[in-house]
């Protein structure tokens, strides 16, 4: 007979036979593996210090094209609006006010006037605000002189008035808006929290930049950026010409440049600029208004078929 003791001590030798097949085997094994994730991990490495090389590399050139565009920059622009006058809309508190102030820099290098900056806040283009907004645009409260559209669209009919008292009509011997009616329109704008002045004043101008960065991302972004999209083209349509500067991202689709590029009809209005906050962006949008002075719209930057900048102005024999 076997007996409990036999089977006991076959099991071991059973358990033991295999532990010992299985560290032979791993070890026979993992040499090879060990080198192979070694020789990997060693070429990912060299890739990453190639990529970073690259990087700094390209950074470096970014850098210096960047600093050639701002130095050329006053030679490329200069006369491009003289005698002209320039009003600068920020859309919102995304717009960087190093981007407002290197553009109104270099209108002033283009011989041009900033009028003033107004900066748009999120109520501007909320339609949870649209209520409030037209029982205060259609109020009896309004200056003299100024005629709103027949429309019950809340965006048509603020952009229509801000554009009628902040922009000097393009047709000759046609009154400029009166100061104190800008003042009074700007005021009760403010007092519903839809824009803030940032400069010590504003007066009407012949042109307007609308300056704006990325897109909404609300629910609601569709309404908000053709709330926008309307005042770009009523600034357009009350004076000589306007500009939509922008980032590559307000060139997507729900963004202000994207929406005004796809609309043939708007396109063909008012310049947009999707590089603003780029030197050439800056270059391309003071570049944009002296074309708008002459009846051509177009769309600049970086964009698909965008121009990268407008035709410079032909020199003077």
């Amino acid at each position: 007979m076997i007996d409990f003791r036999y089977h006991l001590v076959s099991l071991i030798a059973v358990f033991l036979a295999v532990a010992l097949g299985i560290v032979i085997g791993t070890t026979a094994l993992n040499a090879p593996i060990l080198e192979d994730l070694e020789g990997e991990v060693a070429a990912l490495a060299e890739d990453k210090r190639e990529l970073e090389t690259q990087t700094r590399e390209l950074q470096a050139q970014l850098d210096t094209s960047e600093a050639f565009e701002q130095a050329v920059a006053p030679s490329l622009v200069a006369d491009n609006l003289a005698g002209r006058s320039v009003v600068l809309v920020a859309a919102g508190e995304d717009v960087a006010t190093e981007t407002v102030e290197e553009v109104s820099t270099l209108v002033g290098q283009a011989g041009g006037t900033v009028t003033g900056t107004v900066r748009l806040q999120p109520e501007y283009s909320d339609p949870a605000a649209a209520a409030e907004v037209q029982s205060y645009v259609t109020g009896p409260g309004l200056p003299t002189g100024v005629t709103l559209p027949e429309t019950d669209d809340t965006g048509q009919l603020v952009g229509s008035l801000l554009a009628q008292v902040l922009m000097r009509p393009a047709t000759p011997g046609a009154p400029a808006p009166d100061t104190a009616a800008l003042s009074s329109v700007l005021a009760g704008l403010r007092a519903l929290d839809l824009l803030d002045v940032e400069s010590s004043s504003v007066t009407p101008a012949d042109f307007a930049v609308l300056l704006t960065a990325g897109a909404p991302a609300e629910q609601d972004a569709a309404q908000r950026t053709d709330t926008l999209v309307d005042l770009a083209l009523a600034l357009d349509a009350a004076g000589s010409g306007a500009v939509v500067a922008g980032d590559a991202a307000s060139a997507g689709d729900t963004g202000p440049v994207g929406v005004i590029r796809a609309d043939p009809e708007n396109s063909a209005a008012v310049s947009t600029v999707d590089n603003v906050d780029a030197a050439s962006g800056r270059i391309s949008t003071v570049l944009a208004l002296g074309r708008e002075s002459q009846g051509t719209s177009g769309a600049y930057g970086t964009g698909e078929d965008a121009q990268p900048v407008p035709p410079l102005p032909a020199a003077t024999p």
